[in-house]
């Protein structure tokens, strides 16, 4: 019986038995985060288990209206949600408006007690809580309901952030490299490990605004200190911080953000306490990473993923359409349109260009990569979100979010090159159809961030990927595209005398561009890859959940 036909069965059992238990699911903020969790609870209902999703009441928009019609067995609970966050400041101190990751957290902390209070003590066989929702993890201990960690990324930067800490690269040099032992040799860490930083976008959020009972990192790590490149005042100054509401915790790194790749990662902490891991991943892409980081944390690890639409795994080899799976939202071009344009142009000839919903490269970087595209006979579809080249927060990020500039909300935008270019390119503003840009045949390559979702709809749609990779996991994602699973290239820029890499130019993104487009050993490889995903979600994540719930199921009893 294949992987698919499991499922089904499964799904037709549901409807006459009674629930094996329940599971809770707690999302961290942001479609990236949601829609695999998602997905998540659809396939554990499969296994006969009430699943309830936990979310802030104004992410409910996002949830599509067949989520709860897919089993009985899926449930949402809305925690409420106010969009106004008081004023704080005390005695002659200004009032000063709460960080709204800060808000978001005291509502859904306050809002999570208050739902289980509800339930008469009835408790769940677990929570599955999202790792960058880790503060919440005390609220369930409490209630002496078991806490499973799960990561909606992949394995391979959690594997190797730990291996670079306990390697101790901080004494690398420019130009050096240090194999990590039990990883892939081609993939050492390097110099510019040392160097990467966030680009002023959400890592870890803060814990609830006065709970102060979490010491601060360990080596001097700055845990919830504001990332670099946030503005003075902006997002992620002042209560970011976390120890009495005025910048970043004592011990930190001068408020660098999150902790060097010397130094432990958080997830080291945030997972203790946990009964297991879950990995939004599959033996085919990182069985290598997933079995490293069962053996460093001496806990079950399993692979769920990838943790796309039931349909894109139903769907191979055909053109897919983002309207039957997502919800929709706003764009300049609807998805007929957009359909119409990848019809008029050769197969394999565009290039796909998008840098996800929550951090984008700077103006600068923007404005070279419209000069690159202009000087080009390249066709090619660029999405651009709202408030892109700006640090901070973006703006649909939390949901009913106000900004007080006209020109945050904006952004950068290439003025003129559509006049310029004419119908060789297509720029999108807001949302895109990015399966059915992904699954169509006149896409040939993917200049693409390298968040996790982005990277396995490319892979399972054989799509090579160019990286541009700009914080978190995405630099470890790159390097297991280009140098472990060899299905693409990261640009590149040089570096300058100091060892740091210089800035993107047009020339830098032209030849990425260039290099994967003509590479035909890459694209064939990424169609070979791709088929192992023709028939169907992955067996090895299969087997993988139904031993989660055995084992959680044995938990419980």
């Amino acid at each position: 019986m294949d992987n698919d036909n499991q499922i089904k069965k499964r799904k037709l059992q549901s409807t006459t038995m009674e629930a094996a238990g329940e599971i809770f699911v707690l999302p961290f903020f942001g479609q990236g985060h949601l829609n695999p969790s998602m997905e998540l609870c659809r396939n554990i209902s499969t296994h006969n288990f009430n699943v309830t999703l936990i979310i802030p009441s104004h992410l409910s928009s996002s949830i599509p209206s067949t989520f709860l019609e897919e089993s009985p067995f899926i449930h949402v609970a809305e925690i409420p949600f106010s969009d106004s966050p008081p004023e704080t400041g005390s005695g002659n101190e200004a009032p000063r408006r709460a960080h709204p990751l800060d808000q978001q957290n005291k509502q859904m902390g306050e809002g999570i007690k208050s739902f289980l209070s509800t339930r008469s003590g009835i408790r769940p066989t677990c929570v599955v809580i999202d790792v960058m929702m880790s503060w919440s993890k005390e609220i369930f201990v409490e209630q002496q309901i078991p806490v499973v960690s799960f990561f909606t990324s992949g394995a391979t930067n959690t594997a190797m952030s730990y291996g670079r800490w306990k390697a101790k690269i901080g004494d690398l040099k420019p130009g050096e490299t240090r194999e990590l032992p039990g990883l892939p040799k081609e993939m050492p860490a390097t110099y510019a490990d040392l160097l990467k930083g966030p680009r002023g976008r959400p890592q870890r959020p803060n814990r609830p605004t006065g709970d102060h009972s979490h010491p601060e990192g360990e080596a001097g790590q700055n845990r919830f200190g504001p990332p670099q490149g946030s503005r003075d005042g902006g997002p992620f100054h002042g209560s970011m911080g976390g120890r009495g509401g005025g910048g970043p915790p004592r011990g930190s790194r001068g408020g660098a953000g999150p902790p060097g790749a010397d130094q432990k990662p958080r997830w080291v902490d945030e997972v203790e306490g946990s009964v297991a891991l879950l990995i939004n991943t599959c033996d085919k892409l990182e069985r290598l990473f997933i079995d490293y980081i069962a053996e460093q944390t001496k806990l079950p690890v399993w692979g769920v993923g990838p943790l796309l639409p039931e349909k894109f795994w139903k769907s191979a080899g055909s053109i897919l359409h983002d309207r039957d799976m997502r919800t929709n939202r706003k764009a300049n071009y609807t998805e007929d349109e957009v359909f119409q344009w990848l019809e008029s142009k050769p197969i394999g000839s565009v290039i796909y260009i998008s840098f996800g919903s929550e951090v984008g490269p700077s103006v600068d970087e923007y404005k070279e990569l419209a000069k690159a595209l202009e000087e080009s006979s390249q066709h090619f579809i660029w999405v651009i979100q709202p408030g892109s080249g700006k640090s901070g927060i973006p703006k649909s990020f939390l949901g009913p979010v106000q900004t007080d500039s006209e020109e945050e909300e904006e952004g950068y935008y290439p003025e003129g090159l559509d006049t310029i270019v004419g119908d060789r390119g297509l720029t999108i503003t807001g949302w895109a159809p990015q399966l059915l840009i992904l699954s169509h045949p006149s896409t040939g390559g993917f200049l693409s961030h390298c968040g996790w979702n982005s990277t396995v709809e490319a892979i399972g749609l054989g799509v090579p990927i160019l990286g541009w990779p700009l914080r978190g996991d995405q630099f470890d994602n790159a390097r297991l595209l280009a140098n472990h699973l060899k299905i693409g290239f990261v640009i590149t820029s040089g570096v300058g005398e100091d060892g740091r890499p210089k800035r993107f130019k047009k020339d830098d993104i032209a030849a990425g561009v260039e290099r994967l487009m003509s590479d035909v050993e890459v694209h064939e490889q990424a169609r070979k890859l791709s088929k192992e995903f023709e028939s169907g979600f992955p067996v090895s994540s299969v087997n993988g959940l139904g031993a989660f719930v055995e084992f959680i199921s044995q938990k419980a009893t």
